[in-house]
């Protein structure tokens, strides 16, 4: 997610997370525990950790890293990490509950949120803070891949959608963290974020109809990869292009990315599975697909079919959607959020979208961050959302 001039108070955070160990070999007793694991949101293990916006800041929370039985794109079972973060402010019955999901961060494991919230090295932990001071609890899933075995499956939108609702299943399944089945489920994120979060707004009703989903607020959503492609090829984003094919190759080895790089290609692309975003973003900038390739991969069937296993739009969100999108993205085309929205109100969900008329990728998501926020408080508080389809 954080890609533009505004950005570079970032890069310092993610140097530091660099530095961060990535998360170990299961144990025997860990591989066990992921045997008996048979559910979707089963909990594997679980971990005391912390939660610090900035290194050493104090935000009187309680936090665990977690493992937690989620599903691949192809329906595959698998284990992915993440935090559960719970405000310790004396509230007793039910609490609202948060599952986050981060912008883009990076693809080696180092980079991952669960690495950095107990730092105060996490890119999006201002504006996690801003939840829990809501007396709301927040999970933040790390994805597939992303600080457990293997390569993060970056962009594959089913693989994210189902990290984030069995996030919150395993939420609720930890006792230390005092929620339960009945408690009222909020699904946020922006960017990368914003693709998992419509994701999991879009499979909710079919793959975890038992969570009490309340709403999902979604932004800056590249709900259509193969266009994002297109904007961004040859750009200062286009370091996207080549992170997004390294993920989808690493959920569907078929498509044989490396078959397609060059020498130069093969350089750009195995260092992006192992970095963070600061240094990606810089690597990957400016470069057309053609100067990594011997031919492109996006031109061909099989990995067409495989960005549009990806495309958001075509199921309507069980519960109310808020959209939001900057008209100034330079990253995600508004076009691309506008067909999104015309895409759902036309499968008829209840959607809320709004423009955001002044700013870029980046600045949208911390100016709009109250505002969803709000239209969250309102869906806990029972109140109807407002369409306008």
């Amino acid at each position: 997610m954080r890609f533009g001039s505004t950005a570079l108070a970032a890069v310092a955070a993610l140097a530091l997370s660099a530095s961060i160990p990535a998360t170990a070999t299961a144990t025997g007793e860990e591989a066990a525990a992921t045997a008996a694991a048979t559910r979707p949101g089963d909990l594997v293990s679980s971990a005391p950790s912390a939660f610090h916006p900035l290194p050493g800041q104090p935000t009187n929370t309680k936090a665990w890293k977690i493992h937690y039985r989620s599903t691949t794109a192809d329906g595959a079972p698998n284990v992915v990490s993440g935090t559960v973060i719970v405000p310790q402010d004396g509230r007793t019955g039910p609490r609202p509950l948060v599952t986050y999901a981060v912008g883009t961060v990076g693809m080696g494991d180092s980079c991952a949120p669960s690495n950095n919230l107990p730092n105060g090295t996490a890119m999006e932990a201002n504006l996690i803070q801003q939840l829990t001071l809501r007396g709301w609890a927040v999970v933040v899933t790390d994805y597939e891949g992303l600080g457990t075995p293997g390569v993060h499956t970056y962009t594959v939108g089913p693989s994210a959608g189902h990290a984030m609702l069995d996030a919150a299943r395993a939420a609720e399944r930890l006792p230390e963290a005092g929620l339960s089945a009945s408690s009222p489920v909020g699904i946020m994120g922006y960017s990368q974020g914003g693709q998992a979060s419509s994701w999991a707004a879009e499979l909710q009703g079919s793959y975890a109809p038992e969570l009490q989903v309340k709403g999902t607020a979604t932004g800056g959503v590249p709900a259509d990869l193969l266009k994002v492609a297109a904007f961004n090829n040859g750009s200062y984003g286009s370091g996207l292009i080549f992170m997004a094919a390294a993920g989808q190759d690493a959920a569907f080895p078929e498509l044989k990315l490396d078959s397609y790089l060059n020498p130069a290609g093969k350089a750009l692309v195995g260092g992006m599975r192992e970095g963070c975003v600061a240094i990606d973003a810089i690597a990957g900038s400016f470069k057309r697909i053609s100067d990594l390739t011997t031919r492109d991969p996006l031109a061909q069937p099989d990995w067409q079919a495989r960005l549009n296993q990806s495309r958001l739009g075509r199921t309507a969100p069980a519960a109310p959607v808020y959209q939001y999108h900057a008209l100034g993205d330079e990253l995600i085309p508004y076009a691309v959020g506008r067909t999104l929205r015309s895409d759902w109100c036309a499968a008829g969900a209840n959607l809320q979208f709004e423009t955001i008329w002044v700013g870029e990728h980046v600045s949208g998501v911390i100016s709009h961050s109250l505002a969803a926020g709000n239209w969250l408080a309102e869906r806990f508080a029972g109140r109807s959302a407002q369409p306008n389809c």
